[in-house]
């Protein structure tokens, strides 16, 4: 036993290290093609990031990796990929980045909450959550391919919204904020609305009530957790953005404030949207020998709701990237109405 304990220890150093050097090498490339542009087009008026940038945008996805697999809410696949998003997003914009964290550490402490009795109705319930990359891509995705765009037409550099006079910036940046808040809603109704409360949860579609943990249910405290979701990223990216932002262009920029509205829509919104994609077009049975929730039809299992088309990593990503668009259309509209 003592023998197996040690292997096990010694294999997650081994992974430590492995996490660490994958995401020096790959932000010491960047940082040399950062340089190397900036000598090419230094007549561009390109500026070059500082090392100490990279070095950050390096070392926090490696820490926040290396944190999540030793609490087992990542499994090894799921930290690679998490080294990537992670790199992405911190990279692009300081807001990206403390929205990015918050949504992590909420997320992976709503996975945990009450696990004994998500294990009751949950087929493919592991302990801590243990998520995979799919898991990851599906839930981070959208947000760090728009930070790579963010990276490649922006830069490092973190911008007020204002769809004047940062159009792009503010578009991009709207729609990470959405994409963010939508599976932050998502999660947190997931994962705290199926295990409070006593009342059976009711599905989007009919209202008729349904089993617990079945695809498109919705209930009153989900709903409210979802919007919580939001709020919460809604309001890391406002924070953030008063500290990063220096006051003469916050005062001279519109209002930011709406961003917490923002974040509260889109994780509400984008919680619903999963529930109706959930229930429309994703398979739920309940399996009668194991008593549980399960995503495909068999001989033993009874048909709740939904057509066997699409499983839940395709619905999050989907309603992620639904969110995104719907965000910086939402948000575009709102500065304009308030400004």
């Amino acid at each position: 036993m003592a023998s197996s304990g040690f292997s096990q220890r010694y294999e997650n150093l081994l992974l430590y290290i492995v996490f660490a050097g994958a995401a020096a090498i790959f932000g010491f490339c960047c940082w040399v093609l950062n340089i190397g542009y900036g000598i090419i087009f230094q007549d561009s008026g390109y500026e070059a990031v500082t090392p100490w940038r990279w070095i950050a945008s390096t070392v926090s996805p490696v820490l926040l990796a290396s944190v999540a697999f030793h609490r087992k809410s990542l499994n090894t696949s799921g930290a690679f990929s998490a080294l990537f998003v992670g790199f992405l997003m911190i990279s692009a914009n300081i807001c990206f980045a403390t929205s990015l964290i918050v949504f992590f550490f909420t997320a992976s402490s709503a996975t945990k909450f009450r696990g004994s009795k998500k294990r009751s109705f949950e087929e493919n319930f592991k302990e801590g959550g243990q998520r995979n990359w799919v898991q990851v891509v599906c839930n981070g995705g959208v947000a760090s391919e728009i930070s790579l765009m963010y990276l490649i037409d922006i830069g490092m550099k973190e911008f007020p919204v204002d769809f004047v006079n940062h159009y792009q910036a503010s578009w991009m940046s709207t729609a990470v904020l959405g994409a963010l808040a939508c599976s932050c809603g998502d999660t947190f109704a997931s994962e705290f609305g199926t295990v409070i409360g006593s009342g059976q949860p009711r599905l989007i579609t009919t209202l008729r009530k349904v089993p617990r943990g079945t695809n498109g249910a919705i209930s009153f405290v989900g709903l409210l957790c979802s919007a919580l979701g939001g709020l919460i990223i809604g309001v890391t990216y406002y924070l953030t953005l008063l500290l990063t932002i220096n006051q003469r262009k916050l005062q001279e920029s519109p209002v930011q404030w709406p961003v917490i509205i923002v974040g509260l829509v889109c994780g509400f919104g984008g919680s619903f949207l999963d529930s109706l994609l959930g229930a429309t077009v994703q398979y739920s049975g309940y399996d009668q020998e194991r008593n549980i929730i399960v995503e495909h039809s068999a001989p033993n299992v009874q048909h709740i709701n939904g057509r066997q088309l699409l499983n839940n990593h395709a619905i999050n990503l989907l309603s992620s990237l639904l969110t995104a668009a719907f965000s910086s259309i939402f948000s575009y509209h709102l500065w304009s109405y308030l400004t």
